[in-house]
């Protein structure tokens, strides 16, 4: 019997190992040319980008083996009783859009938003588990999306924060590749969609603080506190960030994930007031807290940037933490009446106008 065990688990192990090294999922590392670049920015050291003020995420093996035990526990309502109603998008009202800037959400960070006659793509993340194989992970809360990326418009830019599985997922870009023009990226995330088959010239990686200039648009990398990795040796590796959209008529932030810290009110210095901006609330838990927010801090932060309206994101679509799924919004709209926030909450797939979201406030989670 222990010679049985013993060789099953050398199996697993074998199987586990030659699906970590030969599994498109895991993308690429980047190359030594980059990373010479990388020595030349403030918050790269010892081969690692960092979080400013060096904030660092460093769980023991006991607080691993707590999160474990608290993601696997079912009492606390972290996942819808019942599949979660979305509204579809119809595929022919995307068609050459020359309205006035409009968002969809897909639940989770993921985002389309139509601007100044653009398609654009926010942490696409489109498949069912957001993990590097369907065992590793709990389903989407809804059994579909409000459209499928088979039926999206041209997409003109694709903009990713960072390269976790929930953000940057490899199936959804497999099939998107050849119906977007541009990616925008920090740096070091490039070398996935490299291996993926994304040319070198569609691909645009940005430090912190660094601005493109796309058509009659401007986007800003800025800063965020996280880490990166998509393996177990490749922490680090690639840079994690927030967003600023901006047109002639509009001014858009987009947090990515991150924990509270005082970049926020250096971004809302430099680049606010912002019009709308959609602030990471979900997947938190005293463990990490410092990488992910608690509610709370969600609205302080959309205070800092000064959003005239704010929309919580990371949540609604899938099981990352032990909280219930509704807490983070439920704890957001408490917090926001002691700090008079304006906070929408539309319903995935509903159409997010930009110049009147009074539309998009419903308790569609009750």
């Amino acid at each position: 019997m222990g010679i049985i065990i013993g060789i099953s688990v050398a199996v697993l192990l074998l199987v586990g190992l030659i699906f970590l090294y030969t599994s498109p999922e895991f993308g690429a590392r980047p190359t030594s040319d980059q990373e010479i670049l990388f020595k030349t920015t403030n918050h790269y050291e010892n081969g690692k980008f960092i979080n400013l003020g060096y904030v660092d995420m460093q769980m023991s093996v006991q607080n691993f083996g707590k999160m474990l035990i608290g993601y696997l526990n079912q009492q606390q309502k972290t996942i819808p009783k019942r599949p979660l109603k979305v509204e579809n998008i119809i595929a022919s009202d995307l068609i050459n859009y020359h309205g006035s800037t409009r968002m969809f959400w897909f639940g989770h960070s993921t985002f389309l938003l139509q601007i100044q006659t653009k398609n654009i793509l926010i942490d696409p993340m489109f498949g069912a588990v957001p993990a590097p194989h369907p065992m590793l992970g709990t389903k989407r809360f809804s059994e579909h999306l409000p459209i499928t990326i088979e039926h999206l418009p041209h997409i003109d830019a694709v903009i990713i924060s960072h390269d976790h599985y929930d953000h940057l997922d490899y199936g959804s870009i497999i099939k998107l590749k050849d119906k977007v023009d541009h990616f925008y990226t920090p740096l070091g995330v490039g070398a996935h969609l490299e291996s993926w088959g994304i040319p070198k010239h569609q691909i645009h990686e940005l430090d912190w603080w660094q601005e493109t200039q796309f058509e009659n648009l401007t986007f800003a990398c800025t800063p965020a506190q996280h880490f990166s990795g998509r393996g177990l040796t490749d922490k680090g590796k690639t840079l994690w960030s927030s967003w600023v959209i901006k047109s002639n008529n509009d001014n858009i932030f987009f947090s990515g994930d991150s924990g509270y810290g005082p970049h926020f009110k250096t971004i809302g210095d430099k680049y606010g007031p912002f019009d709308f901006a959609m602030i990471e609330c979900g997947q938190y838990n005293t463990l990490w807290h410092e990488i992910h927010m608690y509610p709370e801090e969600t609205a302080q932060a959309a205070i800092d940037v000064k959003a005239k309206h704010m929309m919580p994101i990371h949540w609604g679509a899938f099981k990352l933490a032990m909280h219930s799924w509704t807490e983070p919004v439920e704890r957001l709209e408490e917090a926001a009446k002691t700090l008079q926030l304006d906070v929408i909450t539309p319903r995935i797939g509903a159409p997010i106008l930009l110049e009147n979201t009074t539309e998009n406030t419903q308790k569609w989670w009750k």
